[in-house]
């Protein structure tokens, strides 16, 4: 993935040897990007995901490049991460996911960054189209997918759906 820059933030790889050293709580890899880590970050419910993407990252290099940190211009840190699930399936679709730290929330950043990472996205080879799931209850999420541009498509199984 390349650097994508919004007003206030850059999205940059979050690489495997990256993943590697936050699972073994080291975060020199923040000296050697020169950044900063917020506490909270990354938050559990991404992290537990670490082995399972290290290992497909490893098998499969070119998936990394779906996966990204999000961080402030102005105090660069790591607030949050974004990325697309993997390359796109045999119809073209791309699944979007993102969290941000809990007291950045409610800024606009997943949405400013959601907006450049869904045109990056589109714009990539054999991509149709980006897709998101969240859950009915998740009113911060629904707003993101809306003004990132996605549309309801329908709710299934206790989950919203979304499509560009």
């Amino acid at each position: 993935m390349p650097e994508l820059h919004t007003n206030r933030l850059i999205m940059t790889t979050f690489t495997v040897e990256m993943m590697e050293k936050v699972m073994k709580n080291e975060h020199t890899f923040t000296e050697e990007i020169s950044l900063n880590v917020h506490s909270e970050w990354p938050l559990p419910e991404y992290q537990q995901f670490f082995p399972y993407k290290i290992s497909k990252f490893k098998e499969t290099p070119l998936e990394n490049k779906w996966e990204g940190l999000i961080i402030h211009k102005k105090t660069n840190t790591v607030i949050g991460d974004m990325g697309f699930k993997g390359s796109p399936n045999e119809e073209g679709s791309i699944n979007i996911g993102y969290s941000i730290v809990p007291d950045q929330r409610g800024k606009g950043y997943a949405s400013e960054m959601g907006k450049a990472l869904v045109q990056w996205g589109l714009s990539q080879s054999g991509v149709k189209k980006v897709v998101a799931t969240c859950s009915p209850d998740n009113q911060p999420s629904i707003k993101v997918l809306q003004k990132i541009g996605l549309q309801f498509t329908e709710e299934k199984n206790g989950k919203l759906y979304w499509t560009t």
